[in-house]
C-alpha cells in the first residue's frame, strides 16, 4: 500500500514543475522519484502521447509507484540515466527535474541510520544493494581520509582532529551505532550546538557512502546530451556543496574553469538561466520544515 506521508511532502511542487515548461506530448524524466509527488503533477500536465521517465534508486520508493502507462519507473541511481533512456529507445527529453537529498522517509526510518534522532547501526546507504556502509567508512578508511570526509562534506574546521579520535577509539572497539560514534565525538559535541554538528558529521558521512557528489555531476553532465533544444532543467538542492555544482553547471555547463569562447570572443554554453533562486515562502517552511534549506534553479537548454 503506497503512504506518501513516509515520504515528504515535495518541496517547491508547483515552482519546480512550472519550471519544466511542460508541453502536454514532451517526454520528461524525473530522477528522484521518492514519494511520487513530483511525478504526479508532471502527470497532471501531460496529454495521452506524454512519456514520463522516474528514477530512484531506493528499493521502498516502488511501493509509490503510480499506475499510469505513460510513467516508466526505473529503480536505479540516476548517474546512469543515458544509458537507461537508451535502453527504453529515447535519446532527447524536453525537461529533467531532480529533488536532491535524503527524503522525510529515509530520516523517520531507524533502520536506515540517515537521522541523527536514532540509535542505529551505521548504514545510511540510498540503495540497499549498495556495499559500502557508513560503519565500513568510520571503521575502514585512514585517518587522511576521513579529515578530507569531513572537511570537504562537512565543512568541519576541526576535521582532524575528529578523525584522529575516531582511529583512535576504534582501536578499541568497532564503532556499530550511531550511538557508538556520538559516544566516540562527544567531547566535539557542545549541549547547546549537538545537533547542528552531528547533522554536519552525519551529512559528511552520508555524502561519502552514496558518491553523491560524484552522481550529481555525472546526472548534470548527461542533461547537456539529453535535452532537446528549449528543454529544461530544474534542479532543488538543500546544502552548499549542491547548490555550488549547480550553479556553476547551469552557468558554464562545466564545475570548474571557463567555458570556451567561439570566434567572436562570446562563451559557448549549453544553458541559459531561467528566473533567479527559487526559494520556499515562510508558509511552505512552517508547513514543511524540511524545504527550509532549499534552493531552486531553472536553466533551458539552447
Amino acid at each position: 500500500m503506497n503512504d506518501e506521508r513516509s515520504y515528504h511532502d515535495p518541496v517547491l511542487l508547483y515552482d519546480a514543475v512550472e519550471g519544466l515548461n511542460i508541453k502536454r506530448d514532451g517526454v520528461y524524466v524525473d530522477v528522484t522519484y521518492g514519494g511520487g509527488g513530483h511525478s504526479a503533477e508532471i502527470l497532471k500536465r501531460l496529454g495521452d502521447q506524454g512519456k514520463l521517465f522516474a528514477f530512484d534508486q531506493d528499493e521502498d520508493a516502488i511501493a509509490n509507484k503510480a499506475v499510469d502507462t505513460r510513467l516508466v519507473f526505473i529503480q536505479e541511481n540516476f548517474r546512469f540515466m543515458k544509458n537507461h533512456l537508451r535502453f527504453h529507445g529515447v535519446k532527447k527529453v524536453d525537461g529533467i527535474l531532480a529533488d536532491l537529498g535524503v527524503s522525510s522517509h529515509q530520516f523517520d526510518r531507524p533502520e536506515r541510520g540517515f537521522s541523527t534522532r536514532f540509535d542505529s547501526l551505521l548504514d545510511m546507504r540510498m540503495s540497499q544493494t549498495a556495499t559500502l556502509t557508513a560503519k565500513q567508512v568510520i571503521n575502514e578508511y585512514d585517518e587522511e581520509a576521513l579529515k578530507k570526509m569531513f572537511f570537504d562534506y562537512g565543512d568541519l574546521s576541526n576535521a582532524k582532529a575528529l578523525a584522529t579520535t575516531i582511529v583512535n577509539d576504534r582501536k578499541v572497539k568497532t564503532i556499530e551505532s550511531s550511538l557508538d560514534l556520538k559516544t566516540t565525538l562527544k567531547r566535539f559535541l557542545p549541549q547547546h550546538h549537538a545537533h547542528k554538528i552531528l547533522a554536519k558529521i552525519f551529512q559528511a558521512i552520508r555524502i561519502e557512502v552514496n558518491q553523491e557528489m560524484e552522481a550529481l555531476k555525472e546526472m548534470l553532465t548527461q542533461t547537456e546530451q539529453l535535452l532537446n533544444p528549449g528543454g529544461r532543467l530544474v534542479v532543488i538542492s538543500y546544502h552548499s556543496l549542491e547548490d555550488r555544482l549547480v550553479k556553476r553547471f547551469m552557468k558554464n555547463g562545466l564545475f570548474e574553469g571557463e567555458p570556451q569562447r567561439d570566434v567572436f570572443g562570446n562563451y559557448e554554453v549549453p544553458f541559459k538561466k531561467i528566473n533567479g533562486l527559487i526559494v520556499p515562502s515562510k508558509d511552505e517552511i512552517n508547513k514543511n520544515n524540511r524545504a527550509r534549506s532549499a534552493k531552486l534553479r531553472i536553466a533551458e537548454r539552447l
